[in-house]
């Protein structure tokens, strides 16, 4: 299965998109998008989903919470299907505004991560406003995470774009080849201030 089959038609969103200015685009995309990346995403498995969209701040987490399910018995337990988020969507904020300390379980605490290849990146970036909450975490490239690939440049440079302009909307969505929470893809977007979507899509 490959990943980019996930495809979202942003360029037809886009010319669909209000002409009023970045805030209404903003608003336009927070209302449309999550409906798309649900569609996108169902199309890809084979498990039951639970879906749920959790807000922490000023973003939005939509998250497949199988577990949920196997805990009340609704469905079978099935070790390899992992909790997952489907996409963080939302608008940046200064990082001294950042949520309080708080935990939740997302990613699996014991989950070995090779010394020189993965990071736990974050969905979205706490300087940009993203939780701490253990599901803005994932199994990230390193390369990639910290700006060390030519991939890692324009990932960077992204993150940089939205850190220097609060108030950005932005997202970051994972796209998963298997049962696990680790994406083997992560697409990008950010809406800039000329009302243009600028997404890219990495390997991860």
């Amino acid at each position: 299965m490959s990943g980019r089959g996930h495809h979202v038609d942003y360029e037809s969103l886009m010319s669909a998109a209000p002409s009023q200015g970045a805030v209404a685009v903003a608003l336009f995309l927070r209302e449309v998008l999550p409906s798309l990346w649900r569609d996108a995403y169902l199309k890809t498995i084979t498990h039951q989903p639970n879906l749920a969209r959790l807000r922490v701040g000023t973003f939005e987490y939509l998250c497949d919470i199988y577990s949920d399910l196997e805990s009340k018995g609704e469905v079978a337990y099935d070790q390899s299907l992992q909790d997952r988020v489907v996409a963080a969507f939302g608008t940046s904020y200064p990082a001294e505004s950042a949520n309080p300390r708080q935990s939740r379980r997302w990613i699996d605490p014991t989950l070995q991560l090779s010394v020189t290849e993965r990071d736990h990146g974050h969905l979205i970036a706490q300087c940009l406003g993203g939780t701490n909450l253990g599901l803005n975490f994932f199994s990230q490239d390193r390369k990639l995470n910290r700006g060390h690939s030519v991939q890692g440049k324009i990932y960077r440079q992204m993150e940089r774009y939205i850190h220097q302009q609060p108030g950005t909307f932005c997202f970051s969505r994972p796209i998963y080849a298997d049962a696990s929470n680790v994406p083997k893809w992560m697409e990008f977007g950010v809406l800039k201030n000329d009302q243009t979507l600028w997404v890219e899509v990495f390997d991860n």
